[in-house]
């Protein structure tokens, strides 16, 4: 951890955080929620000694990097240009994007808007999907199903609100470790759902969920609330919906994001490649949607072994 360099980039008039380490053709690394960078340590070490230079952004708005003015109007698409202009002011022209989480989401909107600077695109816990309302069809979802109440504006403030933010990234490892999709009841909130005695996973530590809290006191749970969740239904604004770099996807067998609107079909069918023709797809049977911390050395090797093929 010691040997990870911090910096910062300035992108249309913001200071981005990046963590970086190591030389050779550079890997970048796209943190989900709840995570940041920090997510990524354990990969970023292992490429490096791989012969990569790794590189972990915290997106605007998350961890280290600047609030923007309006966070409430951050988009998917103020993602994808920030990693542009990230890449341009660090002299990257190709690069293997590896995303987590809605950091899938980012790659994947990425490599279909500038298909020219990406080499490969490896996702965990999300595959590629379709974007717009037609995609995420409201009436057959629960009502209580956590993205639709954090889409509510001041919902998930106020739920939050209740805990300090130790206990609210606590709250969401939890839950999202789990193999059931997060869905309250009429009269709870999200945070309800979790045990405040539930232990942390055994791979998660107390050093890791200090860590998580100090960054998101910094950074709070604004921008987050808006990108994902009360920006999904962004489209990505391009007629060519294929993705046709090589990819590969890992997902956890108990990951409950399986669980949520046909997901588990969809990849195990093989419709996804209808979108990702060129995906090799790995899935860990115990694995839950934090196989990168969850089983650091089973995903080091995967990434790794399907990068060198590329080179």
């Amino acid at each position: 951890m010691e040997k990870i360099q911090h910096n910062y980039v300035d992108v249309k008039g913001l200071k981005l955080h990046i963590a970086e380490i190591g030389t050779g053709p550079a890997v970048l690394f796209l943190h989900g929620f709840p995570e940041i960078w920090y997510s990524w340590r354990h990969q970023m070490i292992a490429v490096a000694d791989a012969g990569f230079r790794g590189i972990a952004p915290d997106f605007r708005g998350y961890g280290l990097s600047e609030l923007p003015a309006e966070p409430e109007k951050t988009t998917f698409r103020d993602l994808v240009d920030d990693l542009l202009d990230m890449l341009d002011s660090l002299g990257i022209h190709q690069v293997f994007l590896v995303g987590k989480d809605f950091g899938a989401r980012v790659a994947y909107h990425f490599a279909l808007v500038h298909p020219d600077r990406v080499s490969a695109v490896v996702t965990l816990g999300v595959p590629f999907l379709l974007t717009g309302p037609e995609t995420f069809p409201r009436d057959l979802i629960p009502n209580g199903f956590y993205m639709l109440r954090w889409q509510e504006p001041g919902r998930a403030e106020k739920d939050f609100g209740r805990f300090d933010t130790k206990t609210v990234v606590k709250n969401i490892y939890t839950m999202f470790s789990g193999s059931e999709l997060p869905i309250a009841k009429d009269d709870e909130e999200i945070m309800d759902l979790v045990d405040p005695s539930a232990p942390l996973p055994d791979w998660f530590t107390e050093e890791d969920l200090a860590n998580y809290a100090s960054l998101y006191e910094k950074s709070s749970f604004r921008t987050a609330l808006q990108v994902p969740y009360r920006a999904w239904l962004e489209e990505y604004g391009v007629k060519d919906i294929k993705v046709k770099v090589p990819c590969l996807l890992v997902m956890g067998e108990k990951d409950y994001a399986l669980k949520f609107g046909g997901l588990e079909h969809y990849v195990k069918s093989g419709m996804v490649k209808e979108y990702v023709p060129n995906l090799e797809t790995t899935f860990l049977p115990e694995g839950s949607h934090f196989v990168q911390e969850q089983f650091p050395e089973q995903i080091n090797q995967l990434i790794i072994t399907f990068l060198k093929k590329l080179i």
